[in-house]
């Protein structure tokens, strides 16, 4: 199966929770954040660590808009992209917002409207 990093806003921390929680009973290894950085660890290495192991960064849109910690988690996923690491971006609509240009011309899960779609869909993408 593969690493999934996902990407989310601290406000929207007990839905990235759920997704996380699907996610690895689905049987993928999954970086979130409150699992993965302990009390002494460095944030930013942690989160190195994490890109640097993601086959997936599900881009999380919140109602509470962009943050500068997940427009610099995407942007490193995108630039490991780009740079043919193989890593993709896999936008979802998490607790509302819009995609960032960069981004909106891929389709994103919408797990506002059907979140058992939505997961599904995202599963799917990970095949």
């Amino acid at each position: 199966m593969s690493m999934v990093f996902i990407c989310h806003r601290s406000a929207d921390k007990a839905l990235a929770m759920q997704l996380a929680e699907q996610f690895g009973a689905a049987g993928h290894e999954v970086w979130l954040d409150i699992w993965r950085i302990g009390v002494g660890d460095s944030i930013v290495a942690k989160i190195e660590e994490g890109l640097s192991a993601a086959n997936y960064l599900v881009l999380c849109y919140s109602a509470a808009g962009p943050s500068d910690w997940t427009d610099r988690e995407f942007h490193s996923a995108l630039h490991r992209q780009l740079s043919g690491q193989p890593i993709k971006v896999l936008p979802a609509r998490l607790s509302g917002g819009e995609p960032s240009a960069i981004v909106a011309d891929i389709k994103f899960a919408d797990l506002v409207s059907d979140w058992n779609k939505a997961v599904n869909d995202l599963l799917r993408a990970m095949q």
